[in-house]
């Protein structure tokens, strides 16, 4: 998948409306389930990606105008804003979500080209700002299936998924406490490793099996290991 962000646009687009068709079909007692995120219902879930996208565009109105704005005000300004959003119903959830989308959208749209060669500050550091269409496809994405409302990781689309997988492989490289292994995907064309190869177990599946997997959302019972025996345990994906 490709890093450019406005050619990611497309494919942000179609993220919104899988998410937009998914919410439209929830009842009140539905958005007040449990998701796949400890603690959260699906309304604390679906709050939070509304958030997250004005969050991101705090984020690309830093880089289109130079002013340091931070993505949410605090971290506690953030928690209480998706605990207020998460008694709501799933008519103001859905207006939510869709107008919340379409703000992004329109920051998106009013970036210069030399602005998405600034670097922002993201909760977790600086990001650069070319980077932000794939930080909130991946939100879409990722959330989409911890709604637990029938949208799982099979159903990603495979160049997204092999860019999650990559960039998930990427982060743990520099984590001491992720444990060796390869991994084979793409019918097992491809190959990503993780620490020192030598005598590493082998873990073969799809590429999204392979990232759900990595990423929390997936037991991984459609992966292979060579040699027999358990998966190995990746640190939390954070």
């Amino acid at each position: 998948m490709t890093a450019d962000p406005l050619l990611l646009t497309g494919a942000l687009a179609e993220a919104n409306d899988r998410l937009l068709r998914t919410v439209s079909g929830l009842t009140a007692a539905d958005v007040s389930s449990a998701s796949l995120l400890p603690g959260w219902t699906r309304a604390h879930v679906l709050t939070h990606l509304a958030r997250n996208a004005d969050g991101f565009v705090n984020l690309l109105t830093s880089a289109r105008t130079g002013e340091e704005i931070p993505m949410y005000a605090s971290a506690q300004a953030r928690a209480d804003d998706i605990d207020a959003g998460a008694g709501r119903g799933p008519a103001d959830l859905l207006d939510d979500v869709r107008r919340s989308g379409q703000r992004f959208d329109a920051a998106v749209a009013a970036m210069p080209v030399d602005a998405w060669g600034a670097t922002v500050q993201t909760r977790r550091g600086p990001w650069p700002a070319a980077m932000l269409v794939w930080g909130r496809l991946r939100e879409v994405e990722v959330h989409h299936v911890d709604l637990a409302a029938g949208y799982r990781p099979a159903d990603w689309p495979e160049a997204f998924a092999q860019r999650l997988l990559h960039e998930v492989v990427t982060g743990l490289a520099g984590n001491p406490a992720a444990p060796a292994m390869v991994l084979r995907f793409d019918g097992a064309a491809s190959e990503l490793v993780v620490g020192d190869p030598e005598g590493a177990p082998t873990v073969t599946g799809p590429a999204p099996e392979l990232a759900a997997w990595l990423t929390g959302r997936g037991a991984g019972e459609l992966l292979t290991v060579e040699p027999d025996g358990p998966l190995p345990n990746p640190p939390e994906w954070i």
